[in-house]
């Protein structure tokens, strides 16, 4: 290997700073294009590794490639994110093409298996299936017994492989409790990470709803539609739905931010990132833009879970210090730190270190034990976002209309064992030059 590139960068300067050249080797050995990237990855992570400083003294033979050095070298104290991962697999996911049912599935307090989100594009969908569905067996089997089990190999195993053309049988409970028996072939789609947007009256004003999965690429556009239609409609409030997503490209997040906090906040800080003391030239303050319908609201409910991380986790530290942001649900995952993203001169993995922490502009961070919410509310997989008997949106709505929690119906605080398709590396904040993921 010649080079390693960056692909995800915080300013195009680092681009040139961060070649790195490694003498070629003229071999037969079909596992030389490993070993090359392992090598490179250990040579990275001295440089750039935020925590370099407590790097393992480790011999590279002992490690047959860059996923089991990265592995060995991650610095376990703090960091459960670093990672490699497939070239393409990684630039795929971050334009929104996803390859699979399209589904989120978990265990409801009844032990009862439901999807608990689901793609337009999803083949399921089209064919009437959403969230809150009792998944009666997959192919034939019981799915509740796995997952209480959180037995993923099983799981995994029983779903199939995300590969296109992978077909299951599921046997649903639709709402009016007959059975429906659904062959569907997993596909390749583009997901859309706005789930949903709406509006609603409360009281004397119009709040608006935003169901949020992931900040990726095509996110962009979604959120520009999204905020458009607030902005048309007179919305002074949000409810922000991030319960699912683990994270994505800062630069969206910061697209986010803007919008709700709106021009007053044009040019200040929303966050800085702060790199280890060999890259301190590479620290970055980013500021609110100005940008097309902001909102300019004074408060905010953000409904979170354990798999609320990253990006989404920087929205509700970010905003702080500029207005009223209450969080319900669960705590988040606790991830204050982003990542540049290189790939090898083969175009075969990226190689994704925690190179910086995030603080906002109170110099607010090192959140690893996550947001505790305001009050800890189930994720109730039973009823659609939309419904308003669904826990914590129901619990939202009391919020802004009283300004306190609900106190009777009192029910016990349950967390749902669930199952994604998405890869786990997305559960990041990465920083990308998007002229990347446009060519």
């Amino acid at each position: 290997m010649k080079k390693i590139y960056i692909i995800v960068l915080i300013a195009s300067v680092l681009l040139a700073s961060c070649k790195k050249d490694v003498t070629p080797v003229t071999t037969i050995d079909p596992d030389l294009d490993k070993k090359e990237a392992r090598d490179a990855l250990y040579s990275l992570m001295n440089e750039w590794y935020y925590w370099y400083k407590q790097l393992p003294v480790v011999t590279l033979s002992d490690y047959k490639d860059p996923y089991e050095l990265m592995n060995a070298l991650r610095y376990k104290p703090l960091d459960r994110w670093s990672f490699v991962a497939d070239y393409n697999e990684f630039i795929a996911s971050m334009q929104g093409t996803f390859v699979g049912h399209g589904i989120r599935i978990g265990l409801d307090p009844a032990g009862k298996a439901r999807i608990v989100m689901i793609y337009k594009n999803s083949p399921l969908y089209s064919k009437g299936v959403r969230r809150g569905w009792i998944i009666k067996t997959l192919n034939g089997t019981d799915l509740a017994p796995i997952i209480a089990a959180g037995n993923a190999t099983a799981y995994n195993e029983l779903i199939g492989p995300a590969q296109a053309g992978v077909s299951n049988t599921f046997v649903f409970q639709i709402p009016d409790g007959r059975d429906s028996t659904l062959t569907t072939v997993k596909k390749s789609f583009t997901v859309n990470s706005v789930l949903l947007y709406d509006t609603l009256h409360l009281e004397s004003v119009i709040t608006g709803h935003l169901v949020f999965d992931e900040f990726i690429e095509p996110s962009t556009q979604e959120l520009k539609d999204a905020f458009a239609f607030f902005k048309e409609n007179n919305v002074t409030d949000l409810i922000l739905d991030l319960r699912y997503n683990s994270g994505g490209i800062l630069d969206v997040a910061t697209d986010l931010a803007s919008y709700i906090a709106g021009t007053a906040k044009f040019s200040t800080p929303f966050v800085s990132s702060s790199y280890n003391d060999k890259k301190a030239a590479y620290d970055s303050t980013y500021n609110f833009k100005n940008i097309d319908y902001p909102l300019d609201l004074t408060r905010l409910v953000v409904i979170t879970t354990r798999e609320t991380a990253s990006a989404s986790e920087v929205i509700i530290n970010g905003l702080r210090p500029h207005l009223t942001v209450t969080t319900i649900g669960d705590t988040t995952n606790g991830k204050p730190t982003g990542m540049n993203v290189w790939r090898d001169n083969n175009y075969k993995y990226v190689f994704a270190p925690i190179t910086f922490k995030l603080v906002n502009s109170a110099g607010e961070g090192d959140f690893f034990a996550g947001f505790p919410p305001a009050k800890y509310v189930t994720d109730d997989i039973t009823h659609d976002f939309t419904d308003r008997n669904e826990f914590c949106f129901k619990e939202a709505i009391n919020y802004l209309e009283t300004g306190s929690f609900l106190t009777k119906g009192t029910y016990i605080f349950h967390r749902s064992v669930q199952y994604s398709e998405k890869p786990e590396w997305m559960n990041n904040a990465f920083l990308v030059d998007r002229q990347t993921f446009n060519k």
